[in-house]
């Protein structure tokens, strides 16, 4: 029978990150910030991205529903017994700012891919990627328009479950608006100017702009969606860049004991009989930022820091990476502080010992949210608590372990694309 260990925390004790969704008060505070920020920069330049009277620039993928432009709109109309059916952009997008006007009828679903793909490597070209989601549903009284599913693998991702001012925003029967915005991350969109989705998620960086017209099986009288004003602006795009060479511990601050390069991986290693931690430091510091760990466990576990305190390594926050018995645990941690209530650790088997797993943490702000293996664990937002700048890994004293990690990367904005005047 599998038992599950348990294992003691460091001195400081800190507060496990909570699990689960935003609060309706944090996401709308996270929005206003966001809303104070860009009032500060230019807005974005927006180019048309239907040109009004042809589907110039757009290729079908998937179902064999109709397409067509009338009176200044691109209609998709539903045709029996055949998949989902896309209207992809022949060009492939990073970051950027979308708009779209649409009408939908009542007993129809669709939605808007971004950053989506289509390969014959992937279940034979299935359209695959971030959904915008178009949902009428009166009749479960859903109404998660604005949502955000994801076609063909993780399913949703965001619905609007906790959101009833964005529900109540999309209007049945008529022409609703859609903001979208991806940087980096980051996917928020609005409904007629309510904030919908606040996504914080980075498996897929860059991809088309599709146009979806769901499956309706045998049903033969047609139903229709229309698309309207569809424009964009290019924010450039956000890349993965390594911070470990796989050849020394460049980037990272003086070596510690227990640290080493072998076979192009960095290799951690504790003893039972060594009391103290051992920690080894990204050089370069930073409050904010997405770091994304390949990394394998053979035995013990590990903490990647961050938020930790220059002149005390134990102030500041830390995810836990261990493998027990088969089983995976990632537990998120923040600094203790008089206001902080305990919480449960987050136990989940996303985590497979001895084989190569990914782990990604990303901190915007008092928001963090980790993934292991695309999987969301944590979703959190709390008081911003340290002010501390170093990430780091470590390896806690006094047991037995060894985790190696194939690669330590950062998304890092490129510049964005000029604009000639």
């Amino acid at each position: 029978m599998k038992t599950t260990r348990t294992h003691s925390r460091p001195a400081s004790t800190p507060e496990p990150l909570r699990r689960g969704g935003l609060g309706l008060s944090a996401l709308a505070a996270l929005l206003c910030c966001g809303a104070a920020l860009s009032a500060q920069v230019a807005p974005p330049a927006f180019t048309p991205l239907f040109d009004g009277t042809s589907l110039q620039g757009f290729e079908q993928r998937g179902g064999k529903a109709r397409y067509a432009v009338a009176d200044g709109c691109i209609v998709g109309t539903t045709v029996p017994a055949t998949p989902n059916s896309f209207l992809c952009t022949k060009r492939h997008f990073g970051d950027f700012e979308l708009s779209y006007e649409f009408k939908i009828d009542a007993e129809l679903n669709s939605g808007v891919q971004i950053r989506s793909h289509s390969t014959k490597s992937y279940k034979n070209g299935r359209v695959h990627g971030y959904q915008v989601e178009i949902d009428p549903d009166l009749r479960r009284n859903r109404l998660w328009t604005g949502g955000i599913y994801e076609e063909g693998r993780r399913g949703w991702l965001q619905d609007l479950s906790r959101n009833e001012a964005a529900r109540k925003a999309f209007k049945p029967g008529e022409w609703n608006a859609i903001r979208v915005r991806a940087v980096g991350d980051s996917l928020r969109t609005w409904v007629n100017g309510v904030a919908a989705a606040d996504l914080v998620d980075s498996m897929t960086l860059t991809g088309f702009i599709a146009l979806q017209v769901h499956g309706v099986g045998k049903r033969a009288d047609p139903l229709t969606v229309r698309w309207r004003n569809l424009r964009i602006a290019d924010l450039g795009r956000h890349v993965w860049k390594p911070l470990f060479d796989g050849k020394s511990l460049q980037g990272f601050g003086p070596a510690a004991a227990g640290f080493t390069v072998e076979d192009g991986a960095l290799v951690a290693r504790g003893r039972a009989d060594r009391a103290e931690p051992s920690r080894v430091w990204l050089a370069t510091p930073r409050r904010d930022r997405t770091l994304r760990l390949r990394f394998r466990v053979v035995k013990g576990r590990a903490l990647l820091w961050f938020r930790a305190a220059a002149e005390d390594p134990r102030v500041g926050h830390y995810v836990e990476i261990d493998a027990g018995d088969g089983l995976g645990t990632v537990r998120g941690a923040g600094q203790q502080a008089p206001s902080a209530r305990p919480g449960a650790a987050l136990l989940r088997k996303t985590v497979r010992a001895k084989q190569w797993n990914v782990l990604t943490v990303s901190v915007h702000g008092p928001r963090v949210v980790v993934h292991a293996n695309d999987a969301r664990l944590v979703d959190f937002v709390g008081e911003a608590s340290s002010s501390g700048t170093r990430w780091g890994i470590e390896i806690p004293g006094g047991q037995e372990a060894e985790l190696q990690f194939a690669a330590v990367d950062e998304l890092t904005p490129l510049p964005r694309p000029t604009v000639r005047r």
